[in-house]
């Protein structure tokens, strides 16, 4: 008599998807393998016949990489606008959020629409006229938005604020309003309800939009490669620098690019925790 239980799968469907995830894993890892150990060869072996084991693995090209190209000063661009872009949009998406979710106004249904459909369009669409607006604004006031990190950081908050503002909104939508009214009985206003109450309550959401507008930012590079100059070239754009005009170091390509990975990895890895339901109950009114 079998011992299996009367709901239990059929082992044929537990074989199927073992060999499934199986195969996703290695379409997965397979390009990661490919990346690491590339970065680990000398230039004359990548450059050659691709090998699956290397004959010589070398950490040269680690360090290389750093006096190649100016690395360095692209590290600290990506990672001053990229935090500069997230604290904004987080910042502005919270006040915005809170006043779409918590009150009633005029043409509340007009500006959540509005913002929504922003998403509609490509971004290459306002690449021209963003940069004739930069240009226009510095011929006729002086502040520089073209080519610095100031404007960088304007054109990413174009794109992060919207999607950071809607599902904000719905995030604090799950947030119960008593929690609102029992803080105006202990005395709190709006904004300290706010502070004391809705972002203590809706820290996964808050994390999710941070997240989304980081990376949203660290791995641009239309707009990026197109609003820097030499000093304030960002990381997605510098690496195109290890191409010269008679070879590409494609070792250090490699190792530079999983040297600028980490930082993602490692916020994904250290947020995982909130990303999840982050995502969930703001995607969902």
């Amino acid at each position: 008599m079998s011992d299996r239980s009367p709901t239990a799968p059929p082992p044929s469907f537990l074989w199927t998807r073992r060999i499934v995830l199986a195969l996703l894993t290695a379409f997965v890892l397979l390009p990661v393998y490919v990346m690491v150990s590339s970065s680990l060869k000398s230039l004359q072996d990548v450059s050659g016949e691709f090998r699956w084991i290397p004959s010589g693995l070398t950490l040269r090209p680690y360090a290389d990489i750093w006096r190649t190209v100016p690395l360095a000063d692209y590290f600290v661009n990506s990672i001053i606008v990229s935090v500069a872009a997230t604290v904004f949009s987080v910042t502005v998406a919270i006040f915005a959020a809170y006043a779409v979710s918590r009150h009633d106004f005029r043409g509340k249904r007009v500006f959540t629409v509005t913002v929504l459909s922003t998403q509609m369009f490509p971004g290459i669409l306002f690449l021209l006229p963003l940069f004739l607006l930069y240009v226009n604004v510095g011929n006729a006031t002086g502040i520089a938005l073209f080519g610095s990190r100031e404007g960088l950081i304007l054109t990413y908050l174009t794109f992060s604020l919207p999607f950071s503002i809607w599902m904000l909104t719905g995030y604090f939508d799950s947030i119960p309003r008593e929690l609102d009214e029992a803080a105006k009985v202990d005395g709190c206003g709006p904004v300290h309800a706010l502070f004391r109450v809705i972002v203590p309550a809706a820290v996964p959401g808050i994390v999710a939009v941070a997240v989304y507008a980081f990376m949203t930012a660290w791995g641009e590079v239309l707009f990026a490669s197109v609003m820097t100059d030499d000093s304030t070239r960002t990381l997605a754009v510098g690496l195109q620098s290890y191409a010269g005009q008679t070879d590409v170091y494609w070792n250090q390509v490699m190792a530079a690019s999983l040297v600028v990975s980490v930082p993602v990895v490692a916020g994904f890895l250290f947020l995982q925790r909130y990303l999840v339901a982050g995502f969930t109950a703001g995607a969902v009114k």
